[in-house]
């Protein structure tokens, strides 16, 4: 991973309104291009000519309370949408295979569990934060939330771990099209998920 102050702002891998009905294109317009794209520019300003600009992003976490607050919010804030993004397509959806199906059933107990365990991670997050599936220094699944813009990479989280699926529950992930209604907007995203990438960062994590 590239030194943060030579990190380019990672592009949408798909067009607004690719993940309608679920998410519509006006959020997804302002989440990536105001939201996302201000997290990005605040950490190459917070870091700008600081020991910190020539660390990667999972370097810095893994130190991360040692920073400012405004590298840890904006840093995290970046990559957690990074991944965010990634972890969704149009025609998503369905259930993982392989490898990773094999692990969710091991640990969880059945898809269905880990669907109820992750969704109530998201829905059960007071004010904003994150839903994730991560992989632990065991090599083993679980399931964490993190508040704001923390996510598992940090040596704050209270469980670590290298996260392969991440769930925004910050209102501006939902507000215009679910307004309060938060568990609808979790049920909608199991409609997204792109597992095949799930299921790479696994391995990756694993290896």
């Amino acid at each position: 991973m590239a030194a943060i102050k030579n990190t380019e702002f990672q592009a949408l891998p798909y067009a607004y309104n690719a993940l309608e009905p679920f998410i519509d294109a006006l959020t997804v317009e302002i989440h990536y291009s105001r939201h996302h794209k201000a997290y990005f520019d605040n950490v190459q300003n917070a870091v700008k000519g600081t020991e910190t600009e020539n660390l990667d992003f999972i370097s810095l976490f893994k130190n991360i309370s040692k920073y400012p607050a405004a590298v840890r919010n904006n840093g995290g804030g970046y990559i957690n949408h990074v991944l965010y993004w990634e972890n969704m397509k149009a025609n998503g959806g369905g259930t993982p295979s392989g490898a990773l199906a094999e692990a969710i059933d091991k640990t969880f107990g059945s898809f269905e569990a880990f669907k109820t365990q992750f969704s109530d991670a998201g829905k059960t997050r007071f004010g904003s934060g994150w839903a994730w599936l991560s992989v632990d220094a065991e090599g083993k699944l679980f399931v964490s939330s993190t508040p704001n813009q923390d996510n598992p990479y940090m040596d704050v989280a209270e469980k670590q771990g290298t996260p392969i699926l991440g769930m925004d529950v910050w209102e501006h992930a939902y507000y215009l099209k679910y307004q309060n209604k938060r568990p609808d907007y979790v049920e909608a995203f199991f409609s997204l998920i792109n597992w095949d990438v799930v299921s790479k960062r696994y391995q990756e994590a694993l290896s």
